[in-house]
């Protein structure tokens, strides 16, 4: 994640420089808590927090639990990710939901901070798990922010209520508690007050803010912050708890390049539990907010639990199911590979998605230089094949491929090389459906049943060898297949078709002609 790369970068620096020690002394203790004690500073987070955060893992890093570990260094690391997790406000805390509909939620936050566009990101969600959400405007201040959330509502498919044009004009305490009676005679069970923002701080936006809470009654309030502004987040962030107080924090721009402290300190600041954290400016990037997750983003150790619920959401299990019975019975077409590269772009980014792996922050180079639109442009080009070619790429001859590119935008090449790679990995997936082990071009097989390839060594001894009338070149060819095969299994092989197994041992006559080429009696 952005936000916190250069902390992560910072703490995972920090934890390596601990495994080259076999056993830890209190001066490596206090040296790993100094550079974490930095790294937390620089990442703006509020100064009792920090306090807070290394006195207690120093206190337990000197503990008896690190002492008597076998890895200490792992068990500090492991002691560093309970205390993020902690700080981060432990575990996770979901929307309370009313016994008696509708549900009101209230969301409050600056001007600026992601109010709206989060509104329209939560109804989406809410639609997709069975709600029936209904927006309401009494963001009456600023300019078009009525027509903002008209906009976001129609591409969430959620219903809106704006009675009022907005700009300054209408009530927005009387909208607001108009909203929750239209919802109950629509029948929709969950109600999103979108509410005006401010600059800075004020105490009309506290009167406002405290008025429709005070008219609403909502369930929950929600205080929408945006993790980019640093230190005046815990500010903003009080003075909101003391006017009109919350329920829950949700973390937008997260997905920017900002520190991250405003992450680490809300939660421990206010005591309040971080919901959701926005990850981008689609409507479908909002995640409900783990903390133990999020520590485990931070600390370079992945987040595979996100990545499987994404694939769930996304992956079609019926269509998963098709996709293997063609892969068994080497039907898959590249028709198969669009539709699976199409449920691979409902997922998100390729570049968020393998920044879930553990161990990928060591990688951040490669991962900048991942570029998502190559699935765009992977698409285009199967997209200008007809049905035919797509069921059978072998048909594709030289003016084909020309078309296919000129349809598509690419170059000959890159359709070559598309062709390629859908034969070499369609193989690899045929094998593995059989349950056998692919072989990897230049690499050779992974595995397989021994003896098994040894039958079929011995079945094709008698067809191999050079058959050249030239003794001397017979000889030669014959010590190159010998050399090849010697030392390795039977059947191993390499992806080029060279089959291992293949030559036979040369003979006493042979070898007679080899000593003659190199003039040896």
């Amino acid at each position: 994640m952005a936000t916190f790369g250069t902390l992560s970068d910072r703490l995972t620096e920090t934890f390596r420089n601990l495994r080259t020690k076999g056993k830890l002394t209190p001066a490596d203790v206090d040296g790993t808590v100094r550079e974490i004690r930095r790294a937390l500073l620089d990442a703006d987070v509020a100064l009792p927090v920090v306090k807070d955060f290394t006195a207690k893992v120093r206190e337990r890093a000197l503990g008896d639990e690190v002492n008597k570990a076998l890895n200490p260094a792992q068990q500090v690391v492991q002691i560093v990710n309970e205390e993020l997790i902690a700080i981060l406000g432990g575990q996770q805390r979901r929307l309370q939901f009313a016994k008696t509909a509708p549900t009101v939620i209230m969301l409050a936050g600056l001007q600026g901070s992601g109010k709206t566009t989060f509104a329209g990101k939560l109804a989406k969600q809410l639609e997709k798990d069975g709600h029936t959400p209904l927006l309401v405007a009494c963001d009456l201040q600023r300019p078009n922010a009525v027509n903002q959330l008209q906009v976001v509502a129609q591409q969430a498919g959620a219903a809106i209520y704006a009675p009022e044009p907005g700009n300054g004009v209408g009530n927005p305490v009387k909208v607001a508690k108009d909203g929750v009676d239209y919802a109950r005679q629509k029948q929709h069970d969950v109600v999103i007050i979108d509410t005006a923002g401010r600059l800075g701080v004020d105490a009309e936006l506290m009167k406002q803010a405290s008025d429709i809470r005070k008219a609403t009654d909502p369930d929950e309030v929600l205080f929408v912050i945006d993790a980019m502004i640093g230190q005046d987040a815990v500010n903003t962030a009080r003075a909101f708890q003391d006017g009109v107080d919350f329920t829950g924090v949700v973390l937008s721009k997260l997905d920017g390049d900002a520190r991250g402290g405003a992450a680490l300190s809300v939660a421990s600041v206010t005591g309040r539990p971080i919901i959701f954290a926005s990850t981008g400016e689609g409507l479908d990037d909002l995640e409900a907010f783990h903390p133990d997750r999020m520590a485990s983003r931070i600390l370079d150790l992945g987040d595979i639990l996100t990545l499987i619920e994404q694939a769930q959401q996304a992956f079609d299990e019926e269509e998963a199911r098709k996709v293997a019975e063609k892969l068994a019975t080497e039907q898959f077409t590249l028709e198969d590979f669009l539709e699976q590269l199409q449920q691979m772009k409902k997922m998100g980014s390729m570049k968020k998605m393998l920044g879930m792996l553990p161990g990928m922050g060591q990688m951040k180079q490669q991962l900048e230089n991942f570029d998502d639109r190559e699935i765009d442009r992977t698409e285009a080009i199967i997209r200008s094949m007809t049905p035919g070619e797509r069921r059978n790429p072998k048909v594709l001859n030289g003016s084909r491929r020309l078309r296919i590119a000129r349809g598509s935008g690419m170059t000959v090449t890159d359709v070559n090389q598309l062709v390629q790679r859908f034969d070499q990995a369609a193989k690899m997936m045929k094998t593995v459906a059989r349950g056998g082990v692919p072989s990897i071009p230049g690499v050779g097989s992974l595995g397989g049943k021994p003896g098994a390839s040894a039958k079929r060594g011995n079945k094709q001894k008698s067809k191999s060898g050079s058959r050249s009338g030239n003794p001397a070149k017979r000889a030669a060819e014959n010590a190159g297949l010998a050399a090849a095969t010697q030392g390795a299994p039977a059947g191993s092989g390499s992806g080029f078709g060279l089959g291992a197994g293949a030559g036979q041992q040369p003979t006493e006559a042979d070898l007679a002609e080899i000593q003659k080429l190199f003039g040896k009696a």
